[in-house]
């Protein structure tokens, strides 16, 4: 009796329909079916090596669908950088010299399918500040002697007006100027009248006409990358320093890709913008204003990049006085901190070392510029100038090194007008006290953090100032 009074009040509680029947197994089934279950959807992860321009190198362990840009906020997360927007993914193919600078948005592992097994091509990661610089100065990438424009426009259409051609309208301007290329098969170059159009790359057989039974198509860019000769003329024998070439996705070795050469550094440029412009077209303004969404209010033309918390929580302080206060006027705050700055390095002329003996500010001037990042020890000038060219031919970036032809002098070199300049620094003694200088004598500096410093803020006889400065970063 008890029992069947417990089971009556069993069946007194009201049933509660299940939500999931089709998750709930049958009472004759001794477990729960696999095909009843969701599938697991999990993105397959696979190991990839970055290297840094001091050759050290990190394996990162990655989704299949990782862009160049997320393994370098991936990067730049690991390492501390700061994020100015530069950084890029850098594709090196060493068995043939070439390299390029991957897009934000391809695939890492895309990239990677093209390696032939038996080449040791790297990945690099590294400064780059050219990459959208053409959005932000057209006038230097596109010169009016190599672009044309359709017979519709008529009116005279502005810089800003090109890219907007390049970008979303259905009236494409025309590149056009001589380029050497290398016939197919042999080891000679030739010369040639070269058109870009929407529909590819052409170029004329007599002269520089542009009618259609004198052009001959030379490639198409949709299957194919864009890569920069970084060996000049060892490997392929180009007449000039300042080649290119098209490879296609699927090569299967260099028999395929297609070499040119321009005769100058703005030629090329101007060549590979508009060939980047016209495969990708809209998705390259958008990853330029990618790092700029979110922010209400803000133009990618007048932003600043973006400081650390620390950095926005400082401000200017005088302790001069009895009591310590903000100093809130900006002009003042400037001339203060400047003429601390020089305080410092006249606060004595003697410091103390380890021992507690005097050590002359002349002598600790001499060596205090090589813990700084932009100065770089015993390098040529044909290495400066690849390193300058990997951190993107925009004016003011720059670097000082040691003088190879004078031990005791410094040079710094610096990019301008797509051109990387040499100014020498030279040393000066008077009264028995060590300066360096640009501009024989004028403008004399303490050491060369003071005069880097200068020229930072001011562009003197330089023709512009330092904005840039190439280092080498370490992962």
């Amino acid at each position: 009796n008890r029992r069947k009074k417990k089971d009556d009040n069993i069946l007194e509680i009201p049933s509660i329909p299940n939500p999931f029947p089709e998750l709930c197994c049958s009472p004759f089934a001794s477990v729960l079916s696999a095909s009843l279950l969701p599938k697991a959807t999990s993105r397959k992860k696979q190991v990839i090596k970055v290297y840094s321009e001091d050759d050290t190198s990190r394996a990162l362990e990655v989704p299949s669908d990782v862009t160049a840009r997320d393994v370098c906020q991936l990067l730049i997360l690991k390492n501390h950088y700061i994020d100015d927007h530069s950084w890029t993914l850098f594709e090196q193919l060493t068995h043939t010299g070439l390299g390029r600078a991957i897009e934000d948005h391809e695939l890492v592992m895309e990239v990677q399918s093209n390696w032939v097994m038996e080449e040791e091509n790297k990945l690099y990661f590294r400064k780059n500040y050219a990459k959208y610089e053409f959005f932000k100065n057209p006038l230097g990438f596109f010169p009016d002697h190599m672009i044309s424009f359709p017979s519709e426009t008529n009116a005279a259409v502005s810089h800003s007006g090109i890219l907007q051609m390049f970008i979303s309208s259905s009236t494409y301007p025309e590149i056009h100027g001589y380029l050497h290329a290398k016939e197919q098969g042999k080891k000679s170059w030739k010369k040639w009248y070269f058109l870009l159009r929407r529909s590819g790359l052409y170029f004329s057989t007599k002269g520089t006409s542009k009618e259609p039974r004198h052009l001959q198509f030379f490639c198409e860019f949709s299957n194919s990358d864009m890569y920069m000769s970084l060996t000049g003329k060892k490997i392929s024998g180009a007449p000039t320093n300042y080649g290119f070439c098209f490879k296609p996705n699927k090569s299967g070795g260099t028999r395929d890709v297609k070499q040119l050469c321009a005769d100058d550094e703005q030629s090329r440029t101007c060549w590979m913008t508009a060939i980047r412009l016209l495969k990708y077209g809209m998705q390259l303004y958008q990853n330029y204003m990618q790092p700029y969404q979110g922010r209400s209010g803000c133009s990618p033309l007048n932003v600043t990049p973006m400081r650390s918390i620390s950095e926005n929580s400082l401000v200017a302080m005088d302790f001069s006085g009895h009591r310590s206060r903000i100093i809130e006027n900006p002009t003042e705050a400037l001339s203060v901190a400047v003429e601390e700055g020089l305080a410092w390095r006249r606060r004595g002329c003697l410091r103390l070392n380890s021992h507690g003996s005097p050590i002359a500010m002349s002598n600790m001037g001499m060596s205090i510029h090589r813990s700084q990042s932009w100065f770089h020890h015993k390098i040529s000038r044909e290495e400066a100038q690849r390193l300058i060219l990997q951190h993107g031919l925009v004016d003011g970036v720059f670097l000082v090194r040691d003088s190879q032809s004078n031990p005791k002098t410094f040079v710094l070199s610096l990019s301008h007008g797509l051109k990387i300049k040499h100014f020498q620094i030279v040393p000066l003694e008077d009264d028995g006290k060590l300066f360096y200088t640009l501009d024989d004598g004028h403008t004399r500096f303490t050491d060369l953090i003071q005069l880097v410093e200068f020229y930072q803020l001011n562009k003197g006889v330089l023709p512009c100032k330092l904005k840039h400065y190439c280092t080498r970063n370490a992962l």
